[in-house]
């Protein structure tokens, strides 16, 4: 007689997959907030919309990824704060505009469901949706087997927020002599890591449990540090102050994210040494003879947001984010576009 298979003869597990849903419940049901309808499990998320003191609500949506730093969570078996970067990669690209982040989804997929590292996983998207005072009100998880290496797996995020038009942070009101203030990162983030894993562990052969003296720590804890949510930094601001341009410092590093919000007949000035840079970067351009260009369309180098305001604001902007115990800096001005064919003038 010819044997009967079943899913789980090919690897997916669906009892596994439907008793972790019940974990995911839970997690999801901490960062519950106004406007969330029904309970994870349903084939959608429901949020209904309070659009009371708005006169035109726009939404605004964003979706990302964490990059190649699953390879380090993977190299450490550590978890928990992965789901973190997820959360403020999507949230932070929509903060920006001016968004107030409602509502995260995730997707999950692993070859084999492992519980424990599935819930680490999205435990951490739950701290991070805490922080972002948003919901966590669907997603995915999905059993893949061939598809990944033993004990790896791919994430992805979605969120959406909501901003009223007249709100809009777009960039469209920067002017000549407006400022640039530069809010400290917590490290490298979620980019570059490509290179980072070329500089230090083919270039340098160090792994992560090395103790790297000028970090002060060993190299894994140092570039699994999670990202920066900034989403409430931002509303704080906006109900006080004029901002008029926001920009995440993501792929693409400095050198090419503020320029993303400034008018095309403004360029900026930048001084490199306006702010202090975290070891890291200086670690990662010693040892692989980066270029000075290279680094700034890279990595963060330790501003992981910037605003720009009028220089009349700048003193109370500090004054109130520094009260918030965020590390700021002023790193640089909008310039007239006339003065140079360069959008960005680096100085020393």
């Amino acid at each position: 007689m010819a044997k009967s298979f079943t899913y789980a003869d090919s690897g997916v597990d669906i009892d596994k997959g439907n008793r972790f849903v019940t974990t995911v419940k839970k997690i999801a049901g901490e960062t519950s907030r106004s406007g969330v309808m029904g309970d994870i499990g349903g084939f959608g998320g429901m949020f209904s919309l309070n659009i009371s003191g708005m006169d035109t609500p726009v939404l605004v949506s964003a979706t990302d990824g964490v990059g190649t730093k699953l390879k380090i969570a993977f190299m450490m078996d550590k978890h928990d704060t992965i789901g973190i970067d997820l959360v403020a990669m999507c949230v932070n690209d929509i903060a920006v505009q001016g968004a107030r982040p409602l509502f995260f989804l995730d997707y999950l997929s692993m070859g084999k469901l492992d519980i424990d590292t599935a819930t680490a996983v999205i435990q951490g998207i739950g701290d991070g949706c805490r922080e972002a005072k948003c919901a966590l009100i669907g997603g995915e998880t999905a059993e893949m087997p061939g598809m990944y290496a033993e004990s790896e797996y791919d994430l992805a995020g979605f969120a959406v927020g909501m901003v009223d038009n007249n709100k809009i942070v777009d960039g469209s009101e920067i002017g000549v002599g407006h400022q640039l203030i530069g809010i400290a990162a917590s490290g490298l983030h979620s980019n570059g890591f490509s290179l980072v894993r070329k500089i230090c562990f083919d270039a340098l052969n160090l792994n992560v449990d090395s103790y790297v003296p000028d970090l002060g720590t060993t190299l894994g804890e140092e570039l699994l540090k999670p990202t920066r949510i900034y989403s409430e930094v931002i509303q704080s601001l906006l109900r006080d102050f004029p901002i008029y341009g926001l920009a995440h410092i993501t792929g693409g590093g400095i050198a090419e994210n503020i320029i993303r919000v400034i008018p095309k007949a403004c360029n900026i000035a930048i001084h490199l040494d306006s702010w202090d840079k975290p070891p890291i970067f200086n670690f990662l351009q010693s040892a692989g003879n980066i270029a000075d260009l290279e680094m700034m369309r890279t990595f963060n180098n330790g501003i992981g947001l910037v605003m720009v305001v009028p220089e009349t604001t700048v003193q109370e902007a500090l004054d109130r984010l520094t009260a918030m115990d965020e590390h700021v800096f002023v790193i640089g001005e909008v310039l007239d576009g006339k003065t140079s064919e360069d959008r960005i003038t680096w100085k020393s």
